[in-house]
């Protein structure tokens, strides 16, 4: 069985969340599987050492789960980016649309220097709008999008043609 299958036969679907007529794909399984945790974070480096990053930014919340303990087998920093207001330093922000609204995210000014190969990392890829903040914030810093790693893809939402813009390293475990 492949770590996709593996991955899929985790994920809960859950209708109507947030709101009638969405499907959302529930991670948190996987979270109580630490076997599988570990076996994803292998994978996930293993995909990404060939990109010689230096340094992950995961984007709140989810983005955290498993991209901390990706840095940490890469022997790299984990960059947090947050909602506006979260962090207690100096920050940047961007601000960018949602098909509801809008939204900020910070990161803090001295998280990623420039010319350093930042990869992003998130749970859900769907239209791309949030990591398409979090690399402006990158390119921002005058830093390089070294490129993208999720765990789930929803390819209908065609979001990896909003990133391709910022790099061509766009990664997915699972596609939906």
């Amino acid at each position: 069985m492949t770590i996709e299958d593996k991955v899929k036969g985790v994920i809960r679907d859950i209708p109507d969340f947030p709101k009638p007529g969405i499907l959302f794909k529930d991670i948190t399984p996987i979270m109580q599987n630490f076997e599988l945790c570990q076996e994803i974070v292998v994978h996930l480096k293993n995909e990404i050492e060939p990109l010689k990053i230096d340094g992950i930014a995961g984007i709140e919340s989810r983005g955290f789960l498993l991209g901390v303990p990706l840095a940490m087998a890469l022997g790299v920093p984990f960059i947090l980016i947050r909602k506006k207001g979260k962090l207690p330093y100096k920050t940047i922000s961007y601000s960018y649309e949602l098909e509801y609204g809008s939204a900020v995210i910070e990161m803090q000014v001295d998280d990623v220097k420039p010319g350093q190969r930042i990869l992003i990392h998130d749970d859900l890829l769907a239209t791309g709008g949030s990591a398409s903040a979090a690399a402006e914030l990158i390119k921002r810093q005058n830093a390089v999008v070294a490129g993208f790693n999720f765990l789930v893809e929803l390819s209908f939402l065609n979001g990896k043609q909003a990133l391709s813009n910022y790099s061509e390293n766009i990664s997915t475990l699972v596609r939906y």
